[in-house]
């Protein structure tokens, strides 16, 4: 059975990073001393529900998570540094730093360490979450011990109830352009205006024409999606924005 450690401090390991094609050591001290850390363990760079979901969403939200006391966000996953950091290049997951446990030491430390031969993984770390204050762990959040990659408590969404359940979540504002195209830049200014995060979806990039069709009803860009509502063009959205302000 998986131990909850909280009320813990976290094992004392040396981490082998690659930062600017050198080999730097980053010890334990370095990441938690002194620091209120969130850390999100996961068995693996590029496989499924860590890629789509786990990690896309810490990096989304740590804003929102640094504004409720969170110092750094690491990411930690049984792999060497060469992958851990392309991955984090393939996930633009620049507010979230990405530790390679190689050896697994760490995992193994925190009794994480599982083993995923029946996948071809090796050992592995189980899936779980927790919060640091100064090397000492508050609160752990471990996916229930069953078959198959459960996702259920370790998620971003999870720890910011924890930190604070009335935090406001920034809605998700998605942004359909094409390059060169004029109403795109203004309707991505609006958004910028207004500090207003976005993901921009470029045309072309395995999304057709006829795909926004489908979506949006409409063939034309911009188009603006919030919080899973279709807003329209640059013209909308300047309405949309007005009139949320004039609320």
């Amino acid at each position: 059975m998986l131990e909850n450690r909280e009320g813990q401090h976290v094992p004392n390991v040396t981490f082998r990073t690659r930062q600017n094609n050198d080999w730097v050591d980053v010890t334990t001290d370095d990441i938690f001393k002194g620091k209120t850390v969130v850390v999100f363990s996961l068995p693996g760079a590029y496989t499924p529900t860590c890629s789509a979901t786990h990690l896309p969403r810490y990096n989304e939200l740590a804003p929102v998570l640094k504004a409720n006391g969170v110092d750094e966000i690491v990411c930690l996953s049984v792999n060497d540094a060469f992958v851990m950091n392309e991955w984090a290049q393939d996930q633009e997951a620049e507010n979230v730093l990405l530790i390679p446990d190689g050896n697994g030491e760490f995992t193994d430390g925190m009794g994480m360490l599982v083993d995923k031969s029946d996948l071809g993984f090796g050992k592995r770390s189980w899936r779980y979450s927790m919060l640091v204050r100064d090397g000492v762990i508050e609160k752990m959040f471990i996916e229930p011990e069953k078959p198959g990659d459960p996702f259920e408590v370790s998620d971003a969404d999870t720890m910011l109830a924890y930190l604070n359940s009335n935090a406001r979540v920034p809605e998700s504002v998605a942004v359909f352009t094409k390059v060169g195209c004029p109403h795109c830049a203004r309707a991505k200014s609006l958004l910028r205006e207004k500090e207003i995060p976005f993901e921009e979806v470029v045309l072309g990039a395995g999304i057709t024409t006829r795909g926004l069709r489908g979506v949006s009803g409409r063939a034309t860009v911009p188009q603006i999606f919030i919080g899973g509502q279709h807003i329209g063009g640059a013209d909308d959205l300047e309405a949309f924005l007005r009139d949320r302000q004039a609320a």
